[in-house]
C-alpha cells in the first residue's frame, strides 16, 4: 500500500491535512486507531460545546422568568451527556464523508512509524500491515496530562473525557487547574446543581489571560456559588472512602477538601510515545516533536503537525498547521504554485466557553508594556451595551491594547456574551495591519456585541460616545 501523503492521526490537524493533500493531486491516506475527527470531534471541543449549550438552555429556564416569560424545568443529566455524544458522533461521521467525498484511504488501527516512509499498522484483529509514503505527517494529538500526586483512576480522579460521559451526575466537584478545560467543566457542573471547588496552582484563575480578564471571571464564578483556591497545590488525594478527599495546600495553610469525583484539568501531554520516532531517530524537545516553519522534523520526509508539535494546542493551530505542512510538500512537488505563509504564533485567537465566554488574541497590557510600547488602552463594559442589556447578559467587558506612536493594534481582551464570535475582528486587523483610525472608520452594526470594540477603541483615544 504506497501513498504520496500518509497521516497518522485523524484530528483537526490529521483529517485536514489529509484534505488539502489530495486536493493538490497527492494519493492520500490517513491511519486511526479509535474514531475519525480525533480528540475535538469525539472528546473535546465539539461535546463540550454541547454540554455546555444544554447547560445554558438550563439557565435561561432558570431565569425566564427575568424575560418575562413563565417556565420551569428540571434538567436530566443522563440525557445531556446522551445529546452530547449524539452531537460527536453526528461530526465524526462528517469526517467520514469528507473522507470518501475526497477520495482518501482510511486505514483504521495504530500506526508506528517502521523505517523512512514505512509505517506499521495494527488492527483491532491483531493484524499488521505495512504502509508506504512518500511524506508522513504525524498527527497523534494530545491526551490528559497526569501529575504524579493526582492518579487518575477514570472513577474518582477523572480527566476530561471522563467528565463528559459520566453515568450520573455529582452532587459535588474538585476542578484542579483553571485553563480552558477547567473552568469550562466548572460552569457545565455548576448550572447543573453540583457544587464546584476549583484550585488553581497559579496566582490567578485563566491564567495565559489578562489579568483584568482573570479578575472578572473569579469575581463571576464567586458570585455564582464556586469555591477557588489560586496560589494553591493538591498535595496528595484519598479514595478510599465513598468520595474523594485533597489534601491543598494553600497561602494560608494546608486544608482538606472533599468531593465526589476529582477533575484533574491540568493540561495536556503529547502523544509521541510508542509512535517508532526513536526507531527513525526523530527528535524531539520538551515533550514535542520538534519541527521547521512547515512543519518538517529533523527526518526528510516526516513531518508533524498539531498538539504534538510545539505550537499552541488549539484545534484551529492544527487545521492551519496542516493545510501549510501539505501547500509546502506541494509547492516543493510542483503541485502548488507558491510557498505557504508560514503561520504568526502571535495572532491566534484563543476561546473559553464558560459563561461568560473569553476571547483573546495578542500582547495582554502587562505583555505590551514589558515589551516597551507606549501603550493606549481602552476598556468599554458590556453594562453599557445595548445588545449586552436585551439579551439579559451584562457581565463582563472589551478590552483593547493600541501602540500610542503608530497605532498598531496589540492586542484584544474580551469576557462577555458571545464574544467568541467577535474576535474575528481583531485577528484580521492585525493580519491587515490596520490602525484605530481604519477600525473607528468602519460601520460597525448596531445593536451588536461586535460594536463594543469599536466602543473600546474610542475610549482607548478619548473618543468614548457611550461611557
Amino acid at each position: 500500500m504506497a501513498y504520496d501523503v500518509v497521516v497518522l492521526g485523524s484530528g483537526p490537524g490529521g483529517y485536514v491535512a489529509a484534505i488539502r493533500a489530495s486536493q493538490l493531486g497527492f494519493k492520500t491516506a490517513i491511519i486511526e486507531k479509535e474514531s475519525l475527527g480525533g480528540i475535538c470531534l469525539n472528546w473535546g471541543c465539539i461535546p463540550t460545546k454541547a454540554l455546555l449549550k444544554s447547560a445554558q438552555v438550563f439557565e435561561y429556564i432558570k431565569h425566564a422568568k427575568d424575560f418575562g416569560i413563565n417556565a420551569s424545568g428540571e434538567q436530566d443529566f443522563p440525557a445531556v451527556i446522551k445529546r452530547s455524544r449524539g452531537v460527536a458522533d453526528k461530526m465524526s461521521r462528517g469526517v467520514q464523508f469528507l473522507m470518501k467525498k475526497n477520495k482518501i484511504d482510511v486505514i483504521m488501527g495504530y500506526g508506528k512509524l517502521k523505517a523512512k516512509g514505512q509505517l506499521e499498522v495494527t488492527g483491532a484483529d491483531g493484524k499488521t500491515q505495512i504502509v508506504e509514503g512518500k511524506h508522513i505527517i504525524v498527527a497523534t494529538g494530545a491526551r490528559s496530562r497526569e501529575l504524579p500526586n493526582i492518579k487518575q483512576d477514570g472513577k474518582k480522579v477523572i480527566g476530561y473525557r471522563e467528565a463528559m460521559s459520566l453515568p450520573q451526575q455529582p452532587k459535588s466537584i474538585i476542578v484542579v487547574g483553571s485553563g480552558a478545560i477547567g473552568v469550562e467543566f466548572a460552569y457545565f457542573y455548576h448550572s447543573m446543581g453540583t457544587k464546584v471547588t476549583i484550585v488553581e496552582f497559579l496566582p490567578a484563575i485563566v491564567p495565559v489571560e489578562d489579568e483584568e480578564i482573570s479578575k472578572e471571571l473569579e469575581k463571576i464564578y464567586k458570585k455564582y456559588g464556586m469555591e477557588i483556591y489560586t496560589k494553591s497545590e493538591v498535595t496528595g488525594v484519598d479514595t478510599s472512602g465513598n468520595g474523594v478527599k485533597a489534601k491543598v495546600k494553600t497561602p494560608t495553610g494546608e486544608v482538606t477538601l472533599e468531593a465526589d469525583i476529582l477533575l484533574s484539568a491540568v493540561g495536556i501531554a503529547a502523544n509521541i510515545e510508542n509512535i517508532g520516532l526513536e526507531t527513525v531517530g526523530v527528535k524531539t524537545e520538551k515533550g514535542k516533536i520538534a519541527v521547521d516553519k512547515f512543519y518538517q522534523t529533523n527526518v526528510p520526509g516526516i513531518y508533524s503537525i498539531g498538539d504534538c508539535a510545539p505550537g499552541q494546542a488549539l484545534a484551529h493551530v492544527a487545521s492551519k498547521e496542516g493545510i501549510i505542512c501539505v501547500e509546502n510538500i506541494g509547492y516543493n512537488e510542483k503541485k502548488y504554485a507558491h510557498q505557504p505563509e508560514p503561520l504568526d504564533y502571535g495572532n491566534v485567537p484563543g476561546c473559553t466557553y464558560c459563561s461568560p465566554e473569553i476571547a483573546s488574541v495578542g500582547l495582554t497590557e502587562k505583555q505590551a508594556r514589558e515589551a516597551g510600547y507606549d501603550v493606549k488602552v481602552g476598556k468599554f463594559p458590556l453594562s453599557a451595551s445595548g445588545k449586552a442589556s436585551a439579551a439579559g447578559h451584562t457581565e463582563g467587558f472589551v478590552k483593547v491594547v493600541f501602540d500610542g506612536k503608530y497605532g498598531e493594534w496589540l492586542g484584544t481582551h474580551m469576557i462577555g456574551y458571545n464574544v467568541t464570535e467577535i474576535i474575528i475582528e481583531t485577528v484580521l486587523g492585525r493580519k491587515l495591519e490596520t490602525t484605530y483610525h481604519e477600525v473607528l472608520n468602519s460601520i460597525h452594526p448596531h445593536p451588536t456585541i461586535s460594536e463594543s470594540v469599536k466602543d473600546a477603541i474610542e475610549v482607548a483615544y478619548g473618543e468614548a460616545i457611550h461611557l
